[in-house]
């Protein structure tokens, strides 16, 4: 196939996407990685696309985030096995505090069973998992409620997470970049990550693999904040570098 053709077969799908990785790419156009690229550099010279680190998206893209429920259907399978690897390192008694994130609400599904937990968020869906049961404590903190994912923000927010010391803090990213670390679509929701990471002496991301080589419009903190990823695919090579040097501990999820 002429390589114009491939050019085009690119740009159809990220009009689809706005954004995608070019391990993605490869994949659902059955060509190799590097015939990817090699066009990908081609349609940059033009204007077409702008490359980032492992991905490419529109120069217009404007980094529309899924609703919370398309989030929620999107690498279920990845997100549970992640939800499972934290479920077997938190205890009963545990004392936790959660963000908005799809992950981390799969997170909280797979701690049901778990007892005697207590539970600092700002997600209705994690406080409706582990409420009322098992002797849980849950905490959920005031604010606006956001009608498109049941998150709740604001100063009142903020001021009360201030209130808790908490052994772990499970958080999520939109993006993993191994120039600009950890982001965020939205800054309510990086102003709170960032709250909540003083209430934990252990902060433990939740990501899949799909977040890694995509960028987001909000940095949310520097690397060396974080102690622990928990996503289902080893990172590729700049990012696995990029975590090593920040001295980020890497799990791979069953």
């Amino acid at each position: 196939m002429r390589s114009s053709h491939r050019q085009m077969e690119i740009l159809a799908e990220l009009h689809l996407t706005g954004s995608s990785r070019i391990q993605d790419l490869a994949q659902r156009l059955s060509v190799s990685e590097e015939t990817i690229r090699r066009n990908v550099r081609q349609l940059e010279k033009a204007g077409s696309v702008r490359r980032v680190h492992g991905g490419v998206h529109l120069p217009d893209y404007r980094f529309q985030e899924p609703t919370f429920q398309q989030r929620m259907d999107e690498q279920r399978e990845a997100k549970k096995g992640i939800a499972r690897h934290i479920a077997s390192i938190v205890q009963n008694g545990d004392s936790l505090i959660f963000d908005i994130g799809s992950t981390t609400a799969y997170v909280a599904q797979a701690l049901i069973n778990h007892s005697d937990l207590f539970v600092v968020t700002n997600s209705i869906n994690v406080a409706s998992s582990l409420a009322t049961r098992n002797n849980n404590r849950v905490f959920l903190a005031g604010g606006e409620l956001r009608g498109h994912d049941g998150g709740s923000f604001g100063v009142e927010a903020l001021t009360f997470v201030r209130q808790f010391a908490v052994r772990y803090a499970i958080l999520s990213a939109t993006a993993i970049d191994a120039e600009r670390g950890f982001m965020l679509m939205d800054l309510q929701e990086a102003e709170f990550t960032r709250e909540i990471m003083q209430c934990a002496p252990t902060r433990i991301v939740v990501a899949d693999s799909t977040k890694f080589g995509m960028v987001a419009p909000v940095k949310v903190t520097e690397a060396q904040e974080i102690d622990l990823l928990v996503t289902d695919e080893a990172p590729p090579a700049d990012v696995a570098d990029f975590l090593k040097s920040a001295e980020v501990d890497i799990a791979i999820a069953e």
